[in-house]
């Protein structure tokens, strides 16, 4: 049977240059939540995105725990800052004081909270693409969140990923079956506004890498082959650094 294939041509100029400021200009949205609600039309336009990303074999393992109720946010914010209390005392005394004063998740503060799981058997033993690689299922997931991130940027919404929990006691808190993997805790609303760069970043946590130094050539350590392509990489992350 013959498929027609859609047009492959570069999206308008406008449409382009949105997609890349989404990209570049998206944060992990913390401290700036604002109690307005987010209507069912943009939260409906957020799920979609996630749910047209890729995924292995099509299977599409993802679903969507939507937490709105004050009690169960309760519950995660609690397993937050148990894990918070204990993740502290992980890193050098020098940088504790700095880990503890970061603003690190807004469960509370947003109005939508979304937990993105991952059934990894909602395809079969056997999946194509996942036949030698048994993560792949845990990826698309992580490519669902991606497309809601940028969604939610492309609305004026904020968004954050909280990871710091025991994951078995979220599972619980929201009866996430056994089976079903949380893959992503996802605070979402209405912001003050974005941060120009990422807060770890300007609190000095880290600084963003050279991509010059991050790009290989045919082979690992393989970096001084095409300096066209590295000083063009140089420019576009000074110009972006500039912005």
């Amino acid at each position: 049977m013959e498929t027609t294939l859609l047009p492959a041509e570069a999206l308008p100029d406008s449409e382009r240059n949105g997609v890349y400021r989404a990209i570049f200009s998206r944060r992990d949205t913390r401290g700036e939540f604002l109690p307005d609600p987010v209507s069912d039309e943009v939260l409906s336009r957020l799920l979609m995105a996630a749910h047209h990303a890729p995924s292995v074999g099509f299977m599409q393992p993802w679903s969507f725990v939507i937490v709105r109720g004050e009690e169960p946010r309760r519950r995660v914010h609690d397993a937050f800052l148990a894990a918070h209390a204990e993740a502290a005392l992980m890193f050098p005394e020098d940088k504790r004081d700095t880990y503890r004063s970061l603003k690190l998740e807004g469960i509370m503060e947003a109005p939508v909270n979304i937990c993105v799981t991952c059934d990894r058997d909602r395809a079969g033993p056997v999946v194509i693409g996942r036949t030698h690689i048994r993560t792949m299922d845990l990826y698309s997931s992580v490519c669902a969140v991606q497309n809601l991130w940028l969604a939610a940027r492309a609305e004026g919404l904020g968004l954050g990923w909280v990871s710091i929990f025991d994951n078995a006691v979220v599972q619980r808190a929201l009866g996430i079956p056994d089976g079903i993997v949380p893959v992503a805790y996802l605070c979402v609303g209405k912001v003050r506004g974005y941060h120009p760069r990422p807060e770890l970043e300007a609190a000095g946590w880290r600084p963003r890498l050279p991509i010059d130094q991050l790009v290989h050539f045919d082979r690992w350590g393989e970096q001084e082959a095409d300096q066209g392509l590295l000083n063009r990489l140089r420019a576009d992350q000074e110009t972006l650094a500039g912005r």
